[in-house]
């Protein structure tokens, strides 16, 4: 009798039907395609993963970023939906680094002295410390001063505390100080607003961060200034016309809503009576007050870089926070300085280390089209002057920046609708930004990966990638299953996975079903081909200084893939992967003879090569002889190493082969099944 050899096409086909997608892949869970000299890409169970680090982490993870500190620690920042954490040298329990804020609400009590900068604030709500930074949420306005955006806490002592204020106050106030203050007039769209040495001027925007109700209308947010009759009055206009003549209604009923970025100092060493010097500390120094602890902040998704040694994180609409190893702070601290209060998200551009942050705002409304950067090597430093390299752009086109890296020679930003370059070319400008793609913008914060110097994304609608000249269509067979079973409401979530170790690119998304990820699809960049399969990964990063890929699940443990042979769920390791692919369906003969099949021989590796050969692998035949027709199934048989030839008894013209394996610690990697046949009558 004849013998045939079933050699597989790589790649996984979805979008054709199965018999169509003959001799070569139609479905595929938990495999990779490895490249071999022939053209071929032979199916292999994927590389198992194992628990990174014991704890599982109280929510759901969104970034990670892996780098090393000065006194080689390497380090694995953990952001998550309600902590920002550290695992130093792959070590548990966590250190956790979480920003935290108080908001107070008291009535204005601030002095000011006639000549100086030096602002004394008396705020019931709060215990303050030098490590602290404060914004006032509704502008203060005291003794000719402006007080808005974040002040360093330059004293403190009990509920009383000062700031420096960027110019010298032109009046002694004791007690004083006050917000906006709203009139309205029945009728009209324009509100008055008396707000003392205000300091705008047409055209200005200005925030409201405390909804105020007044006349009939509800303010709140940004707003542009309309006119300006003196400099302690100015006007707006509503989006509706007021019912009423109100006013004046100062804002948040005339009190200071205030948000203090609490840093938590170095834990203090053993006290006890007796220890200390008696006066220890200079005379009129002082020391710094101890650290009240705020509130954690949450987030629904982080974006971390290294700034040297130091990690800088920001959470999604959010202030940027530093946090350095080994130093006095023992949670992040935002950046200081003027830097902006809300973000969409953060990078670094390299070499000439300047944070990038998109979607950015100076006042508390977003402003999702902005670009903004810092001055270099200096992350305080985010207003342009005439002896900085800070500065700003607006990207012309698109609704919001979704997401922004830093390539090898540039940084790039993605609209939800076009690709924007960013070059460095130094002063004046600083950096020029040019639209290189169109229709082509990203899905999440985190669907964009590198590997070998291109650029791959996730768009609404397909997949691209980049070399450097502009966007690329990657053609994928597997369109179906992806964007026909994905979860609408949750792209955001869509997070990108490179191994450079194999040359893949993965996206994990949330199915129709699932609100988390739960699924994946995969691109081999060399093969130019994708399989798919169910696993669960929020955040991933490559191999990195911590050694191979490191993913978090959407159960909230940290995996290191590409260790061993198995699975880990929940925290446990060595798990059964189950491993699987089916084929499409291959005729068996092309004329109108049905094919008889009564051998059918294995070819494949039964192990890695170093260890043990005895992995079971179960192979299951589905025929038919018509596309349209009923499949019967003959399996699964077991195969292993021993296994010389499987005895069947197969009738038919078409045929689909599943393979599967559930075993633990071991690998396999499909070869060529061939098989006897004879021809058996017609049909």
């Amino acid at each position: 009798m004849p013998h045939n050899t079933i050699k597989l096409t790589p790649g996984v086909e979805t979008n054709t039907t199965l018999a169509l997608n003959e001799a070569a892949y139609s479905s595929s869970a938990l495999i990779r395609f490895l490249p071999e000299r022939m053209g071929l890409g032979l199916a292999q169970k994927l590389g198992g993963w194992k628990t990174y680090i014991n704890s599982q982490i109280p929510s759901s993870i969104r970034a990670l970023k892996g780098w090393s500190d000065l006194n080689f620690n390497n380090l694995l920042a953990i952001g998550a939906e309600s902590s920002l954490s550290v695992s130093i040298n792959g070590g548990s329990p966590l250190t956790p680094i979480t920003p935290q804020t108080t908001v107070t609400n008291p009535t204005p009590n601030f002095s000011t002295t006639s000549g100086s900068n030096l602002v004394t604030i008396v705020d019931a709500g709060i215990t303050a410390s030098t490590l602290d930074f404060v914004e006032f949420i509704t502008p203060v306005s005291v003794g000719g001063l402006i007080l808005t955006g974040p002040y360093a806490i330059f004293s403190a002592s009990g509920t009383t505390y000062s700031i420096l204020a960027s110019s010298l106050a032109t009046a002694t106030v004791s007690g004083g100080g006050a917000s906006y203050a709203f009139s309205t007039t029945s009728g009209s769209s324009i509100i008055s607003t008396t707000f003392n040495n205000h300091g705008y001027n047409v055209g200005n925007s200005f925030y409201v961060g405390v909804a105020t109700t007044l006349g009939g209308l509800t303010l709140s947010g940004l707003y542009t200034v309309l006119t300006v009759p003196t400099v302690n009055t100015f006007t707006f206009s509503a989006a509706n016309t007021a019912t009423s003549t109100a006013g004046p209604v100062f804002i948040n009923s005339s009190n200071i809503k205030s948000t203090f970025y609490i840093a938590l100092g170095p834990q203090p060493t053993g006290t006890g009576f007796g220890v200390g010097g008696y006066g220890s500390g200079g005379f009129g120094v002082g020391t710094t007050q101890p650290s009240v602890p705020g509130t954690p902040i949450t987030a629904t998704d982080w974006t971390l870089d290294n700034f040297g040694q130091d990690l800088v994180a920001c959470p999604a609409g959010g202030a940027i926070y530093y946090w350095q190893p080994g130093g006095q702070l023992q949670n992040a601290q935002i950046v200081g300085g003027n830097g902006p209060l809300v973000n969409s998200g953060i990078f670094v551009a390299m070499p000439e280390r300047q944070i990038i942050a998109y979607g950015s705002s100076f006042t508390l409304s977003p402003d999702p089209l902005l670009v903004r950067w810092c001055d270099i090597n200096d992350f305080t430093s985010w207003v342009a002057t005439t002896t900085n390299q800070a500065g700003s752009y607006r990207i012309p086109t698109g609704s919001k920046i979704v997401t922004g890296v830093q390539a090898s020679q540039q940084g790039l930003l993605w609209t939800d609708l076009d690709m924007w370059a960013m070059q460095y070319v130094g002063l004046p400008f600083v950096y020029g930004f040019n639209k290189v793609a169109s229709n082509c913008g990203a899905i999440s914060r985190h669907c964009v990966g590198q590997l070998n110097g291109v650029i791959y994304w996730m768009s609404q609608k397909q997949f691209f990638m980049s070399g450097g000249t502009g966007a690329q269509s990657i053609p994928c067979p597997v369109w179906d299953v992806i964007f026909q079973n994905i979860n609408t409401s949750y792209l955001y979530k869509v997070a990108c996975g490179v191994n450079s170790q194999f040359n893949e690119v993965t996206w994990y998304y949330p199915s129709a079903s699932s609100t988390e990820n739960d699924s994946y699809v995969k691109y081999n960049t060399v093969l130019q081909q994708w399989d798919y399969g169910s696993l669960g990964r929020t955040a991933w990063i490559d191999q990195s200084v911590l050694g191979s890929p490191i993913g978090a699940g959407s159960d909230n443990y940290l995996y290191q893939h590409e260790v061993g042979n198995d699975a880990a769920y929940n925290g446990i390791n060595g798990q059964a992967m189950l491993s699987s692919f089916q084929t499409g369906f291959f005729q068996l003969n092309d004329a109108d003879d049905l094919i008889f099949i009564d051998q059918i021989w294995p070819d494949m590796k039964w192990g890695t090569y170093s260890g043990s050969q005895n992995a079971t692998v179960q192979i299951t035949f589905y025929v038919t002889n018509y596309p349209g027709d009923a499949v019967t199934a003959y399996g699964p048989y077991n195969m292993t190493q021993a296994t010389e030839y499987i005895s069947v008894r197969i009738r038919a013209r078409l045929m689909s082969i599943a393979v599967s394996s559930s075993d633990v610690g071991t690998f396999w990697r499909l070869g060529a099944i061939r098989y006897r046949f004879q021809t058996d009558g017609k049909f």
